[in-house]
């Protein structure tokens, strides 16, 4: 299928790299902080009840669903509170968490494929969770980062979608957004007016009945090739005599 793409909203998590890896480290390395920093809060929340304390605060406070830091710091607010320790050490646990959620690794693929796009044509992150670009190291690659936290309202709304074009300057109908889930990144992006391309690492099956993904990839590269053969080169830069 080709149609003109003159910019790209992309996901983040389990599309540049798994999110797992880094949501078991996040769970031991604040452990970790916990036993140093606060036994007592270690030891009435080890990692397992943590994380039941997280899910409980995700499930109460559905109004915070967009914004992933605010219902982290809750969590952790609880934890501190219930075992006696001071609020003092919420922001110092906050940050250990937040230096650990950015250590990522990037699927093999994507880095190199995410800097021929962006040769292509301007990217921006449109993402639900937190991640931060410039301390992960590739911010240079992006136009912005839109964060459902900064936008107040989490994907599949379509006004996430619709505030990302705004800031590219381009008509939804050339806007490709790709991500890795099916709902919230395709669906929500084609409902939007915006292209969609399916990152399918795992061969899901595609359950929309009645849509169907522009494009479909089980790698980052696959679209890369695809910008290669169907997006317009960007235009020269001006030479000394122009």
């Amino acid at each position: 299928m080709n149609f003109p793409v003159l910019a790209i909203t992309l996901d983040l998590d389990d599309t540049l790299w798994p999110f797992a890896p880094i949501g078991a480290r996040i769970d031991q390395v604040l452990h970790d902080w916990m036993r140093v920093h606060s036994p007592a809060t270690a030891a009435m929340y080890p990692v397992e009840a943590m994380r039941e304390l997280r899910v409980r605060t995700f499930d109460d406070n559905p109004h915070l669903h967009h914004d992933l830091s605010a219902l982290r710091r809750l969590t952790l607010a609880e934890a501190l509170e219930n075992s006696g320790a001071g609020l003092d050490l919420l922001e110092p646990a906050y940050e250990a968490f937040y230096a650990a959620r950015n250590q990522v690794e990037f699927y093999p693929d994507a880095l190199d494929a995410l800097r021929r796009i962006a040769a292509r044509v301007p990217v921006a992150a449109v993402s639900n969770g937190n991640a931060d670009l410039q301390r992960i190291g590739i911010g240079g690659l992006f136009a912005f980062q839109l964060g459902s936290r900064e936008f107040g309202a989490a994907k599949p709304d379509p006004g996430i979608f619709h505030a990302a074009c705004a800031r590219l300057g381009v008509d939804h109908a050339h806007v490709l957004h790709v991500g890795d889930h099916a709902e919230m990144d395709v669906a929500g992006a084609m409902r939007a007016g915006l292209r969609g391309c399916w990152i399918n690492r795992d061969s899901h099956p595609w359950t929309h009945a009645g849509l169907q993904p522009d494009l479909q990839f089980d790698t980052l590269t696959g679209l890369a090739d695809w910008l290669d053969g169907n997006a317009p080169l960007p235009p020269l830069a001006a030479g000394p005599g122009a």
